[in-house]
């Protein structure tokens, strides 16, 4: 295959890549950039009222079965995919709809739910806390994010039209990144 139908076919798949990525890239732009100038973020918080000496073994292997138990006995219906424990604190997932939060203060279990508002709730599956279906879609979005831009360097490099502000770019861009990192 030559170098002129090599690039073709790499252009073509960059296109195709970028397209497919482009809604959770518009995601992330649009929720970052908000997160960014602090942004209308909002959460309803209602206390759920345990029932008395109420509590949770976060250590325990059976701590999912645990909260589902806790919550029906307090007569809360909520469904959750999985629990994300932190040793004296842990959350319902996904955070991207209403969830339930537990932690321990003075030796006693406070359970809240929690509503997110819209922008909320696209912050948190920004930050990859929504269902574990997108998150496994997120992966594959990040997989496919370091083939396109390497993908497109790789354009750049195999044109000598483009060599050269490839070669330049890719140091600016390289050299400013590391400059911020380092000294912002």
């Amino acid at each position: 295959m030559d170098n002129l139908k090599f690039r073709k076919i790499l252009i073509l798949f960059h296109l195709l890549v970028a397209g497919f990525m482009a809604p959770a890239f518009i995601l992330v732009a649009i929720t970052g950039g908000l997160h960014m100038v602090g942004g209308g973020e909002k959460q309803d918080i209602q206390t759920i009222i345990l029932t008395e000496n109420a509590s949770l073994d976060f250590s325990s292997k059976t701590i999912e079965d645990d909260v589902r138990a806790l919550l029906k006995s307090a007569g809360v219906n909520h469904d959750f995919e999985y629990l994300k424990n932190r040793g004296s604190s842990a959350q319902t997932r996904p955070t991207s709809r209403p969830y339930v939060s537990f932690k321990i203060s003075n030796k006693e279990l406070i359970a809240e739910m929690v509503t997110p508002n819209f922008q909320k709730a696209m912050m948190e599956i920004h930050k990859g806390h929504g269902p574990k279906i997108l998150r496994s879609y997120h992966k594959l979005v990040a997989l496919l994010l370091f083939a396109v831009v390497f993908g497109g360097i790789l354009v750049g490099l195999m044109s000598n039209v483009y060599r050269k502000k490839t070669i330049v770019t890719l140091f600016s861009g390289s050299l400013i990144y590391i400059l911020l990192i380092m000294f912002g």
